[in-house]
Formats: structure tokens, sequence, C-alpha cells
């Protein structure tokens, strides 16, 4: 599901939308883009790889979990370090007058962009819960761009002003350690992985070494929070997208494999479970009804 949402590399530094643009890159190489500025706010949120960026002609190494804001004029590039590494980041563009917009909602949706402007400090890093849970929230506005549903464009601008002060919240509280609230941190971050990775591997195991702390910890958090087991939950998770998407026509055969199910029979006796009747039955019954 995720290499669906990749986009290819493109050297444009202009926004084609008057809003704002997304983009996940996942390039096997690197492809670079000489010193340049934009005249909108640049979000660039680092996954994987091996480079520095330049900001201003002063250089920093990038770690897993930074994220890059370029307000405008300011001039920047990434360059390429050492061995060739998979190099993977999402990049976001959102222009001036959209945040002007957001500002006059809430003076919190732009406390970064002032923030910059003070201090000119423009790389903040997100530990690894944080960072999942921010990937999730990009993740779910890449899939509603790429969607065909009713209500897309109100769900983006939702999803879009919903990243905007998740972003902002961030750094707030990283500048304002007392106003941190994280006791339900962890629980919060899982349901946001789980979210983004519905079609890879979710077993204990993997959730362990994706957070750092022991599966039993995870088990027992979860089961304290949610009242059902993480297995249960994420089965019923991956039931409702293959729901979703069958009330969006898309083709039985391929949804179960989408959202993480090893083969057709398990999906079709969980799905048949969960709902009373196989996943043809459901499409037939309910696809063509009106939402």
């Amino acid at each position: 599901m995720r290499r669906q949402l990749q986009s290819p590399f493109n050297e444009r530094q202009y926004m084609l939308s008057k809003d704002f643009e997304i983009y996940y890159y996942n390039d096997n190489h690197f492809y670079g883009v000489t010193d340049h500025t934009h005249d909108y706010y640049e979000f660039y949120f680092f996954l994987e790889g091996n480079v520095t960026i330049s900001i201003e002609k002063e250089h920093h190494h990038l770690k897993p979990g930074d994220m890059v804001f370029i307000p405008p004029g300011i001039h920047h590039h990434v360059s390429s370090v050492g061995e060739t590494l998979p190099y993977q980041r999402f990049v976001f563009w959102i222009s001036q007058d959209y945040c002007q917009k957001l500002k006059e909602l809430s003076k919190d949706y732009v406390y970064l962009i002032e923030h910059a402007q003070d201090t000119h400090h423009f790389i903040y890093h997100y530990d690894v819960v944080a960072f999942n849970a921010l990937s999730a929230k990009i993740f779910r506005l890449i899939e509603e761009i790429h969607a065909d549903r009713f209500g897309k464009a109100a769900k983006i601008e939702l999803c879009v002003n919903d990243l905007m002060l998740h972003i902002n919240r961030a750094v707030y509280e990283a500048e304002h350690p007392a106003a941190r609230k994280d006791a339900s941190g962890l629980y919060d971050g899982i349901l946001q992985y789980i979210e983004s990775h519905l079609d890879e591997d979710l077993s204990l195991d993997s959730l362990s070494k994706a957070f750092f702390v022991s599966k039993y910890h995870i088990s027992h958090i979860f089961k304290d929070n949610f009242g059902i087991s993480i297995h249960q939950y994420i089965t019923k998770k991956r039931l409702s997208m293959c729901r979703d998407a069958i009330l969006s026509n898309e083709n039985i055969t391929k949804i179960y494999l989408m959202y993480g199910f090893k083969d057709y029979t398990s999906f079709f006796r969980a799905f048949k479970k969960e709902y009373g009747i196989s996943p043809k039955e459901y499409k037939e019954l309910y696809a063509q009804k009106p939402q």
C-alpha cells in the first residue's frame, strides 16, 4: 500500500497548486537539486538515507525523525554523503496565503512559522513514537488525495489542517516540556503506526522492535486502553479498510493483500465472521446503495 503512494522524483521547485502539495519519495539513489529558495513554506520529513542539508550555508547531517522547516526566501539544498542508501522522505509544500487563512482561524496553526522567524531554528527532531504518529497523518492525507470517495475535497482540507496543527503542537511541546502530556503517548503512537502499516507485518515482535519496548508491555497497555487484544484490533482495522475498499468498488481479489491478509481464505473467514456475509455478498448488498 505504501508503494502505491510513492511519487516519482521531480526536480520542480515551484508549486502548481495554489494551496499545498505533498510527496512521498523513496528512491534507491540520490537525486540532487541545486541551491534554491521558494515563495512558499516547505516541510521536509526525513525517514532514511545518508544526506546533509545546507540552510543558509550551514550544513546539517540528517537523522531519521528529523523535520526540516524552510520558510520562503531561505537558501537550501540537500547533498548525498558517502555510500548510496535508500533515500526516503516526505516533502510538504504549503502556500503563504493558505497559512494566512489558518492563522485567521487560530494562531496555533502558525506557532512554528513565528518560532522559526524569531530563532532561525529550522531543524526539529521527533522520537520514534512521535514520528510514527506524524507519518500516519501524512500517509492518511496522501491516501485521501489518491482516493476517489465522496467528500474528498473536504476530507483533504481536514487532513491538511490536522497535520499543520499536529506539527505546531509537537514543536510547542518540545519548547515547553511542562505542557507535554505523554501518559498515553505509546498507546496513541501504536494506533497511528498500525493505521499506516496495515499491509505490513504487525506482529508483537515487529511492534516491539519499532517502539523499543517489550511485546508484553505493548500487549498489556493495549488491553488496558482498548479492552481487546492488539491482534483483534488489527484484524478489525484491516477488515474495516477492506470493507471501505469494497464500497469504493475495488477488486475484491486485490483488497485483502492491500491490507495485510496473507491469503484470500483467511480474509474470507475473518470477513464473514465479522460481518455475517461473504465479501462478494457484502458488495452486492451495499456497494450500489447511496452512502
